[in-house]
């Protein structure tokens, strides 16, 4: 009897030490949980904010009444089907990614039913991601930058700024499904404006050794860029090539421009990523992602590097300068 008191006693001793150490782990998540899938924590880190703040205006504090869950791909577009899966299983009430239409697909492909909101999408129509703008179906929605039918606008600002460019190099990514249809709409900007344009692919890190030797050995007169996760996680390689074989360089981004690139002509990423969040904001009040149109941006911004158009010995035209939404000294 005194044995059986004993164990009693000591039972209930051990079940209030443990019971401590097991209640936080089994504390749910505070509110819904969304899954980010990103290209890695340097782009994220730059563009997490933006979004931060759209939730924030929204009503959204992160780990008070939403969580935020990321998986970075680093560079490596191959662990993208597998980071999607992980985010899939956790589960996850919304998906949100930001790293070009190949990410947008790895997600779609984990999963039918999780809604999945597009920050950046190069061609969400042409890529097979939704139906169409206005009525997306399925699970998929967000936000376009329009990338194929601003190509042509982009080479026409280039051969504004450099006349005397008749030869292009292109350097893209032919792993990523949008980009395709982007370099068919700059080739045919390119035969109005008496272009000629050298393509120059890339698929993977392992590819820009022999890809930038390619560009140097063709001699063009300046040298385009389409952005996307690849081909700016090698942006400082790139700008750097291009400051040392004096090639004029035009992209999209700004962050281009802001390294030493001479120009860039896009839509804003900040203002993507931060108008996702209402999109995330729709969708867990209900709104079905089916039910809500692709947006497409209705600014786009010309960043103009005036100390590398200095150094190359450009002049750029003041109606330019004075159309620049920005221009760095």
């Amino acid at each position: 009897m005194w044995c059986s008191a004993i164990r009693c006693i000591v039972m209930l001793i051990l079940s209030l030490l443990v019971a401590p150490l097991a209640t936080p782990a089994q504390q749910p998540a505070k509110g819904p949980r969304i899954g980010i899938l990103a290209s890695g924590v340097a782009a994220s880190t730059r563009l997490s904010e933006p979004f931060r703040q759209g939730l924030r205006e929204l009503g959204y504090v992160e780990r008070q009444n939403i969580s935020l869950t990321w998986r970075y791909a680093e560079g490596r577009a191959e662990r993208l089907p597998e980071l999607a899966a992980e985010l899939v299983r956790l589960p996850v009430d919304v998906l949100v990614t930001g790293a070009g239409d190949r990410a947008i697909l790895a997600l779609k492909h984990a999963t039918s039913t999780i809604p999945i909101v597009m920050a950046v999408s190069a061609d969400p129509v042409g890529t097979g991601l939704v139906a169409s703008l206005a009525q997306p179906g399925g699970n998929v929605t967000g936000l376009s930058i329009q990338a194929a039918e601003v190509s042509g606008k982009r080479l026409d600002l280039l051969k504004q700024a450099v006349p005397q460019a008749s030869r292009v190099a292109v350097l893209w990514n032919a792993s990523e499904p949008s980009k395709a249809s982007e370099l068919h709409d700059t080739q045919v900007a390119a035969q109005a404006l008496g272009v000629t344009l050298h393509s120059v692919e890339v698929r993977g890190p392992d590819d820009f050794d022999g890809a930038l030797a390619a560009i140097a050995k063709e001699r063009p007169d300046a040298l385009l860029v389409f952005a996307e996760p690849l081909t700016l996680n090698h942006q400082r390689r790139i700008v750097d090539f291009a400051t040392q074989h004096r090639l004029p360089l035009m992209s999209s981004n700004k962050e281009f421009a802001e390294a030493g690139g001479l120009m860039t002509y896009g839509a804003s990423l900040p203002a993507l990523f931060r108008r996702a969040a209402y999109y995330v904001d729709r969708i867990l009040k209900g709104t079905k992602p089916a039910d809500l149109p692709v947006e497409q941006p209705t600014k786009f911004a010309l960043v103009i590097n005036l100390k590398t158009a200095k150094a190359l010995g450009l002049t750029i035209a003041q109606s330019m300068l004075v159309r620049a939404d920005e221009v760095i000294q």
